[in-house]
């Protein structure tokens, strides 16, 4: 593992896999880093697939903007107030064009939909993760996404099936509709994450930056999984934990440890000059 050789003025870190242990969760170490770098006066940003209403347990640790960029780049969040700073949504007619394409060529995909007052979801599509006791609203895309339908200013569309390879099901949908929108994915079972065309967590970090005078090549980024690609090649300075994505690992020449053994903040404690494990 080597590093910069000065301390950059922006971290920018994935969340699950990344900077969080199993279960979510930050360690102390983790925690002590994040808290170093601010202190240093390098901001921090996390850099998420996870929409905003599953940012509420790392919200201590955010840095003292309290700014998360969520659902891969499709929305802007305020984490500790609970507000919506800025939105890059997916329109409806798009969304819906995505879906029809996808049922064509991925018959048994199901779908569900993350927007500013939740989470909707396709009768078919079903919930293991977070919120899944939550009330939301179900029914089909046509009726979620159409004139009255409860979905409004679509985050992210996520598409699920029930049996396909994960890299497998993205390539295909990739093909199918890949030229509609931007279709990712980051979890280990097969389901996909799509965004408004041009939407991903480079570009809304990019536009983050940018309005603060940031440098890319002042930005040091972390990943681990297809969704951080685009935003580990715009960084100045990338790195792959030890348990990415194969295609991540090929493609970051720059590698920490894992998320278990505290791959960020092993990067951070170098960076800051800070007593390391």
């Amino acid at each position: 593992m080597t590093t910069p050789r000065t301390a950059p003025r922006l971290i920018a870190t994935d969340l699950d896999g990344t900077l969080l242990c199993s279960g979510g969760t930050v360690t102390g170490r983790t925690a002590a880093a994040l808290a170093a770098a601010e202190a240093a006066g390098v901001q921090v940003v996390f850099v998420t697939g996870r929409p905003p209403r599953w940012m509420k347990q790392v919200s201590p640790h955010i840095g003292g903007h309290g700014v998360a960029i969520c659902s891969n780049g499709g929305a802007v969040v305020d984490v500790r107030r609970g507000e919506l700073l800025e939105s890059f949504p997916l329109d409806a007619e798009t969304a819906l064009a995505v879906v029809g394409r996808l049922r064509e060529k991925l018959p048994g995909t199901a779908f569900a939909f993350e927007y500013p007052a939740g989470f909707a979801r396709e009768p078919g599509y079903e919930v293991r993760m977070w919120g899944q006791d939550e009330n939301h609203p179900i029914g089909p895309a046509e009726e979620l996404l159409g004139t009255g339908g409860a979905v409004r200013g679509l985050f992210k569309l996520l598409a699920k099936h029930p049996d396909l390879d994960p890299d497998k099901l993205l390539g295909e949908a990739r093909e199918a509709a890949g030229h509609l929108a931007e279709i990712t994915r980051s979890a280990p079972i097969p389901l996909l994450e799509i965004s408004a065309p041009g939407v991903t967590k480079a570009s809304t970090l990019a536009r983050w930056c940018a309005g603060r005078g940031i440098d890319r090549s002042e930005v040091v980024a972390f990943g681990d999984m297809p969704n951080d690609l685009e935003m580990l090649a715009w960084a100045g300075t990338a790195y792959a934990v030890a348990n990415a994505h194969p295609q991540v690992l090929a493609a970051v020449p720059l590698h920490t440890v894992s998320n278990e053994q505290d791959g960020v903040a092993a990067v951070l404690e170098q960076l800051l000059g800070l007593p390391g494990r």
